[in-house]
């Protein structure tokens, strides 16, 4: 599998990676899909401490401890859970990162995180402040690098601009296209993206048709718009998931597109829709047929 190098840091990553949010909590059938996914060239592999409260960073360090030389692992910081409810408050000031970071690396049994993230962002943040805490964890040696996982264009340019962050994490899909209007800013800026929902919650992949009846419609597609769209899709290439990783993967900013799995069988299935030739023209024309968006919101 191709590795692409992530922004200007050291870390090379998998064009598909593992998103382990989705991971079943028995651990044999999610060691399947770990196991599977190594197997087969994913060497990046995204978490964070927020999900199941800490405790799919257990799995993941667990699962992967016997990996560790040969992955890349990310995790994430700033959603502020309470041990005794499900409140959640946002927090990206220096004190907490810099306390957190050493609760995920005990959960992932490791000594460094290779790549750090801001778990969102806002505009009311004082960004100065959390960048001086990520980079104070590089100079230790805590974490080899550090990124943003937020879709706000205004914390985005906020961070392109005064940080050294490696990658942006964002959704990203043939449904989604928001993210295009700034995708070649950030590769100029010699950053890279890394994608989530890029499969649309399934509606992008050969069950999507399926999927998409009686769904209610996606993002600004009512359900009637999404399943004709689908379906012309279709028509350009018949392996929709093929279609999509490949749609997304095109974009020189994109290092890897982050995909999750329940099980051994789907993460196969994206192995192989990745597999699939997919030609620059079937991709111009699928975006044709697909909207284009922009941001409204989260903007100076």
């Amino acid at each position: 599998m191709k590795k692409n190098t992530l922004g200007q840091s050291e870390l090379k990553v998998s064009e598909i990676g593992l998103g382990c949010m989705s991971l079943p909590l028995d651990t044999q059938l999610a060691a399947a899909i770990i196991d599977e996914a190594v197997a087969n060239g994913i060497n990046y592999f995204d978490t964070a401490d927020f999900y199941n409260k800490g405790e799919n960073e257990e799995l993941v360090g667990v699962l992967l401890k016997k990996h560790r030389q040969d992955v890349i692992i990310a995790t994430k910081v700033g959603n502020q859970w309470s041990a005794d409810s499900d409140e959640v408050k946002w927090n990206a000031t220096k004190s907490y990162i810099t306390e957190q970071v050493h609760n995920s690396l005990k959960r992932l049994q490791t000594d460094y995180i290779d790549l750090y993230q801001l778990h969102g962002g806002m505009v009311t943040d004082n960004t100065e402040e959390t960048i001086e805490a990520f980079e104070s964890l590089k100079k230790e040696g805590l974490i080899r690098a550090y990124g943003i996982s937020s879709i706000r264009p205004n914390v985005i340019r906020r961070f392109l601009k005064n940080s050294d962050i490696a990658s942006i994490m964002m959704q990203y899909s043939l449904l989604d296209r928001r993210p295009e209007e700034y995708l070649e800013e950030i590769g100029t800026a010699g950053r890279s993206v890394v994608t989530r929902g890029s499969l649309a919650k399934g509606l992008l992949t050969n069950e999507g048709l399926k999927r998409a009846y009686n769904s209610g419609g996606y993002l600004t597609y009512d359900e009637e718009e999404l399943t004709t769209t689908l379906q012309q899709l279709q028509e350009v290439h018949p392996n929709l998931h093929a279609l999509s990783l490949h749609s997304v993967l095109q974009n020189p900013a994109v290092a890897s597109v982050v995909a999750g799995a329940s099980s051994a069988s789907q993460i196969k299935d994206t192995l192989t829709a990745y597999e699939t030739a997919v030609s620059p023209e079937q991709i111009k024309q699928a975006r044709q047929l697909a909207k284009l968006d922009q941001y409204k919101e989260h903007r100076e």
